[in-house]
């Protein structure tokens, strides 16, 4: 584990609790600070107040403001942040649409520890 791991600091972007349980559990494990986000709006307004975020796991499916949503708005005052979006739904043309959003790269759900850590030492 690299010495700086514990200065990054994802957000996650997720309203069900087993997910948030699980996601946590594996980032924290593995030397990430995770701040957490309930909905789309909460998302938008986190990395806008946290300049020194590292990271957002998106979920598409939220209450208030969809993934996709938050991410567009995230997209027009930080068009750098690495934005992972974590999709139950998968399906053909999903990527390109998520793509097209801003996102940088998506994982689908149910999602693997070892995937989910590989995808994230990709961006950082």
């Amino acid at each position: 584990m690299s010495e700086n791991k514990g200065k990054v600091k994802i957000l996650l972007a997720e309203d069900d609790k087993l997910s948030i349980t699980y996601i946590t559990t594996v980032l924290t494990s593995e030397g990430f600070d995770v701040i957490h986000a309930a909905n789309g709006d909460d998302a938008v307004r986190i990395v806008r107040e946290m300049p020194d975020l590292s990271l957002v796991l998106m979920d598409i499916k939220m209450p208030d403001k969809s993934g996709i949503e938050a991410t567009l708005e995230i997209r027009k005052f930080n068009k750098s942040i690495p934005v992972i979006a974590q999709t139950a739904f998968a399906l053909a043309g999903d990527r390109e649409k998520l793509l097209e959003a801003g996102c940088t790269d998506y994982i689908s759900k149910p999602i693997s520890r070892k995937d989910l850590v590989a995808l994230i030492n990709k961006y950082l």
